[in-house]
């Protein structure tokens, strides 16, 4: 069996799926191996759920009877291959897009104003690694108008792999800031990493937009013959930040009408821009656009907004990085609106080296505010009490839940931000 043949079968299938928890009836089953598992193992019970097909690279586990069996060398691989053949269909524009923060707001907001005039598949979630991303080529039907490909990195060459599987026409980096230094090999492995879409495009002559505002960004304009830079003078100004209000206020076209957003945070005003910019490239109306913009609630513990009593909380716990860090600590100083201030952070990961000195920066900044309580919970934070010695320490989330418990906090605003694994949207249901 050879890729075209496995591609017919897909196109009669009803999908791709890699977890037997999640297949539907009708899918292409991938079996997919982990450092703890072997999906190959699987194959007979995703065919008792209803897959049409099984994708194996185990022959131990092949019956050779059974056509629902495709023997492959490398599960994984024939999963991206066929992603990549998927996309060779396409001839529609597919918009790739990474940064070290803000991927997927920005990806949430360009869906949701190009699906006001166009058909838009967009990833869904955070589904942007090497796994992830074939998953989402993979779901575009063939009356799509448009796609949009959020491709995330733990190492070097991530975003190339990923750029070669979804031959992007058109993309933008959201910042450059820094994540996983780890698998990088730091700051400057972030920056060679992130990059490594636009060199994607300028090779393929792909249209790229530009944040004129970011230094680093705007510095990488030269290279391209005709890019797209924004915010241009006279269709955004600048954020309209109020400090008792912490949602982006902006102006469109020159106009003197404010639109509230729902997102907090001035950072967030680039993610606005790069959606109506990319609208606009489009030709997505521009009060179509606004409207969808304004409409936009983040979720998924994204500076998800949550009341509880007199309480107001800020849940940015999906992923946290030094960069994140320090914009969601200096806005989160800035806010006002209930009696008392109150700042939850827990550990970073991926840091490697530079974990010690990044925790203990959080420290310094988180000094620089007027806050009542602040807190550290973590391993690897242990280093920000040394430049802010005054703060609360608890080793592990769960004696953290038995202190906020018996605290009954009334009338605080707090933030709440760690790195994914530490989980500590759990908190919330004990303030």
């Amino acid at each position: 069996m050879n890729l075209s043949i496995l591609y017919q079968l897909f196109k009669k299938s009803t999908g791709v799926s890699t977890d037997t928890r999640k297949i539907e009836p009708g899918n292409v089953f991938f079996a997919l191996k982990g450092p703890n598992f072997n999906a190959n193992e699987f194959a007979p019970k995703a065919l008792e759920m209803g897959a049409s097909l099984v994708v194996i690279d185990d022959p131990a586990h092949f019956v050779e009877d059974d056509e629902r069996y495709f023997l492959a060398k490398d599960a994984l691989k024939m999963l991206q291959d066929l992603a990549n053949y998927h996309r060779k269909q396409l001839t529609i524009p597919i918009i790739g897009l990474t940064g070290s923060n803000g991927k997927t707001t920005s990806k949430e907001l360009l869906n949701a104003v190009l699906k006001t005039k166009y058909k838009t598949v967009a990833t869904l979630g955070n589904l942007n690694n090497h796994i992830g991303v074939p998953l989402t080529l993979l779901s575009i039907p063939e009356d799509a108008e448009i796609a949009i490909v959020e491709m995330g990195a733990n190492k070097q060459g991530d975003i190339e792999e990923l750029c070669d599987i979804a031959k992007p026409t058109h993309g933008f980096i959201t910042n450059i800031g820094k994540a996983h230094l780890e698998g990088m090999g730091g700051p400057e492995g972030v920056l060679k990493t992130k990059t490594e879409l636009f060199q994607h495009l300028r090779v393929n002559r792909g249209t790229v937009f530009i944040n004129s505002q970011d230094p680093i960004l705007s510095n990488m304009a030269k290279r391209f013959d005709h890019p797209v830079l924004y915010p241009a003078k006279g269709d955004f100004c600048e954020v309209g930040f109020v400090e008792a209000n912490p949602f982006v206020k902006f102006t469109v076209e020159g106009g003197n009408e404010e639109y509230l957003s729902s997102l907090i945070g001035a950072y967030n005003f680039g993610n606005i821009a790069t959606a109506l910019t990319v609208g606009k490239f489009f030709e997505v109306p521009m009060d179509q656009a606004v409207e969808a913009v304004v409409a936009y609630k983040p979720s998924n513990m994204r500076s998800q907004l949550i009341e509880k009593r007199s309480n107001l909380i800020i849940l940015d716990a999906y992923n946290a990085n030094p960069s994140s860090m320090e914009v969601a600590i200096r806005t989160f100083g800035k806010m006002t609106g209930r009696k008392h201030k109150m700042i939850i952070l827990g550990d970073m990961y991926e840091l490697g080296d530079h974990s010690e000195a990044e925790h203990a920066k959080l420290g310094e900044i988180v000094s620089e505010y007027q806050i009542d309580k602040v807190c550290f919970t973590g391993k690897m934070i242990v280093s920000a009490l040394t430049k802010a010695p005054k703060a609360l320490y608890f080793p592990d989330p769960f004696s953290f839940r038995n202190w906020l418990q018996d605290s009954q906090l009334e009338d605080y605003l707090i933030l709440i931000k760690g790195s994914r694994g530490m989980k500590l949207e759990g908190l919330v249901d004990f303030i």
